[in-house]
């Protein structure tokens, strides 16, 4: 299984990014996907999650101003961010928790493990 993201960039200020999140492999189901952000000398935190229902959770600093979504056929997930602000200013990356995947011989796998992209870059300017 691997982990894409998208999207990342310069913005001013109040403006607006859209990161996308493709997964690829011989995923079945994918039980939780979720984007998280690290700034430099920050531990990573959580921004946002998606469960297999479409119900989302948001960290507070978040909330109102960005929205998670998912598409199932294309085992994507994006997150729209708005009125952004300086302190959004980190790497972000998205992943994966709870997989089923099916292998060539048509066995399904459950995995409990997560899964990582290398992460986006999204730096907000004042």
């Amino acid at each position: 299984v691997q982990l894409q993201a998208s999207g990342g960039g310069l913005v001013q200020a109040g403006g607006s990014l859209k990161l996308s999140c493709e997964a690829s492999g011989r995923i079945v189901r994918i039980d939780r996907m979720g984007w998280y952000r690290q700034a430099p000398g920050k531990e990573r935190e959580l921004v946002a999650t998606i469960t297999g229902f479409s119900v989302t959770d948001y960290a507070d600093s978040v909330k109102g101003r960005f929205t998670m979504s998912r598409d199932r056929a294309k085992n994507t997930m994006y997150l729209q961010m708005n009125s952004l602000k300086p302190e959004d200013t980190a790497v972000y990356y998205c992943n994966l928790h709870g997989l089923t995947t099916i292998l060539p011989t048509g066995e399904y796998v459950v995995d409990g493990d997560d899964y990582w992209g290398e992460g986006t870059q999204v730096t907000v300017s004042s």
